[in-house]
């Protein structure tokens, strides 16, 4: 077994550890509840599972947030912001986070060309940042399941736009399995594993509680 030598990440056509960053928009108690085109449980577990390998890879990570301190919505959730030690949030009063300055700035610090983004929601949030940084010369990646519109038909049409401007779908798991790309990678094999091994946890405790809220209401 003989793998090729790691890619210059300056032109490698995949996500690597040493071409992309996260960002993340908005994943607060206002948005969370009112998603309706994925399982609150689901688009919580992915999003969490997507930051955890962000962190395993030593990703760029620049969190957003809207309306915090004006007192109008509460922060980003604590099952991210736990796992966000040393990530400064920045807060916004735009619904496009690409016309905030300071969520420019960061970006643009971060100096990656291909940007992994999750936002709520998708038809907002999601959406304008999209548009407006590809027309900059970025590449997009929305990261379908951990988003969420308000309809699954606003979720839809927005990917749909995304996707006719150029931007290039992908999930949580595909995101790790591209920075990871090869098992003899040992340094970040063990944080690569145990981010899916919590991601089932939480899955099948969620699969458990909605099958005892099931057989309660059959009761």
């Amino acid at each position: 077994m003989h793998s090729t030598p790691p890619r210059d990440p300056a032109s490698d056509q995949l996500l690597a550890p040493g071409n992309s960053a996260l960002l993340l928009i908005d994943y607060q108690p206002p948005q969370i509840s009112t998603v309706r085109s994925i399982y609150t449980g689901d688009l919580v577990n992915n999003v969490v599972a997507l930051t955890r390998t962000a962190r395993t890879f030593g990703l760029p990570i620049v969190l957003s947030t809207v309306n915090v301190s004006t007192g109008v919505n509460a922060d980003t959730i604590p099952q991210l912001r736990g796992i966000l030690e040393g990530v400064p949030s920045i807060d916004r009063t735009s619904i496009n986070a690409w016309e905030d300055d300071d969520f420019l700035a960061a970006v643009r610090a971060a100096d990656r060309r291909k940007l992994i983004i999750g936002a709520l929601w998708t038809e907002a949030c999601l959406l304008f940042p999209t548009l407006d940084a590809m027309a900059e010369g970025y590449e997009v990646y929305p990261v379908v399941d951990a988003v969420g519109g308000t309809t699954r038909e606003a979720h839809e049409a927005a990917l749909a736009r995304m996707y006719q401007a150029g931007a290039r779908p992908t999930s949580w798991n595909s995101v790790a399995c591209e920075l990871q790309r090869d098992w003899n990678r040992s340094e970040t094999v063990k944080g690569f594993r145990q981010n899916t091994i919590a991601h089932h946890a939480a899955w099948g405790w969620y699969l458990a509680l909605a099958e005892e809220g099931t057989r309660m209401m059959g009761d």
